[in-house]
């Protein structure tokens, strides 16, 4: 089962900001309380997470290149991050029935029926479609739905289409997604159609991790980007590929380990995931040796001492990943098997190089920066925050 953890994570649906770099300062008038669940039984699992999610997305490109999408309403999603996930309280139907949903950039999806099972009402239209969607470490079946979608009183999608399970594995605790990709119609979709906001936009900003079993996140509406969240400007890179993909070269000690290349931004995978060829030039750099009942990379006080920045170029702009954020949070360290005083490294193997996947920017990278994701102009921002430089682990 999960369990209730600690994050601060802000969603945001708001107007897009303009072309170039800029700060809009505007106040949020809309939230909803998001919540950091985890499953952690040690960094084995979150390794293997984080690449069966990667092998999902990658399968789903293949499958569409091939021409194996079919008509009916069944996709390949990558696989939910069973580890770390966030999950905003979702009203659906005309009694406004509340549902623990995973929200997720990644997936198209939004469904529901896990846990609590849905319950059709007056605004509820079965069109008899079946939706069966795998998802790698978990699936579900069931049929697609047109209802009435809650997320507060000020925002609601009177015709969005959900799946309702008849059946899945793997999302015990929760009761479905809320998704985030475009590939069909999501709720930010919906509600921009519907002119209840003015641009498709998702905002995130994330706090790191400190301590478990504090609700300390929200979905928020505001008239543009929050400038309460973020420090200096936003710079906007395109989106590539079919997912929140992004170009970036990455540097540690000012040598490049990862050299241009196309990747993927994703709140469900919790690592830094690189290729061999860049992992092993930071392992070899920072000198991390494999603990293998933990499964994640460990280095020494000296070692930890000695790191210096691990540097993201996106843009044209450097975002910087300091010593304290290139480790897993000490206080969760018996989580995933450790001890309380053991260093853990955030990076990853992510596998070989193959176009379009050479990294996966995951909630280790995210909680550290504004991340803006623009569906409108196809692009997407980041900016530095108040916690970017934060010494908390």
């Amino acid at each position: 089962m999960f369990s209730a953890t600690s994050l601060l994570t802000f969603i945001t649906l708001s107007l897009s900001v303009a072309a170039n770099p800029v700060i809009i300062d505007r106040s949020p008038i809309l939230s909803i309380p998001i919540t950091r669940i985890q499953n952690l039984t040690s960094g084995h699992n979150v390794v293997a997470s984080g690449l069966n999610r990667a092998q999902n997305f990658k399968e789903r490109v293949m499958a569409r290149d091939l021409g194996e999408f079919r008509k009916k309403k069944r996709q390949s999603e990558p696989v939910i991050n069973e580890v770390v996930s966030y999950i905003a309280s979702v009203g659906v139907g005309a009694n406004d029935q509340q549902f623990q949903l995973i929200v997720d950039t990644g997936s198209s999806n939004t469904w529901v029926g896990a846990t609590t099972k849905y319950v059709a009402t007056s605004t509820s239209t079965d069109t008899g479609d079946r939706v069966e969607v795998s998802y790698g470490s978990g699936d579900f079946e069931g049929t697609e739905f047109i209802d009435r979608v809650t997320l507060t009183s000020e925002l609601v999608i009177n015709s969005q289409s959900i799946g309702v399970a008849s059946s899945s594995e793997g999302f015990e605790g929760t009761d479905g997604i809320i998704g985030g990709v475009a590939t069909v119609p999501t709720v930010t979709d919906n509600l921009f159609s519907q002119g209840t906001i003015a641009e498709r936009l998702v905002a995130i900003s994330f706090e790191p991790t400190t301590s478990e079993e504090v609700t300390n996140g929200e979905l928020t509406s505001v008239s543009g980007t929050d400038s309460t969240k973020f420090t200096g400007d936003i710079t906007f890179t395109p989106k590539v590929g079919d997912f929140w993909g992004i170009t970036q070269t990455i540097s540690y000690a000012g040598k490049t380990i990862q050299a241009s290349t196309e990747g993927i931004v994703d709140t469900g995978t919790t690592l830094l995931m690189l290729t061999t060829n860049a992992f092993d030039a930071y392992i070899d750099a920072v000198g991390g040796k494999e603990n293998e009942e933990v499964g994640l990379f460990q280095i020494t006080t000296a070692q930890f001492d000695a790191l210096e920045d691990l540097v993201f170029t996106i843009g044209g702009t450097e975002f910087s990943l300091t010593p304290n954020a290139q480790i897993f949070p000490r206080s969760l360290n018996e989580d995933i098997g450790g001890a309380a005083d053991d260093i853990f490294l955030i990076v990853a193997d992510l596998g070989a190089e193959e176009e379009g996947f050479n990294f996966i920017n995951g909630y280790v990278f995210l909680e550290r920066f504004y991340s803006v994701f623009d569906t409108t102009n196809s692009r997407v921002g980041f900016a530095t925050t108040p916690f970017t430089t934060a010494t908390t682990n």
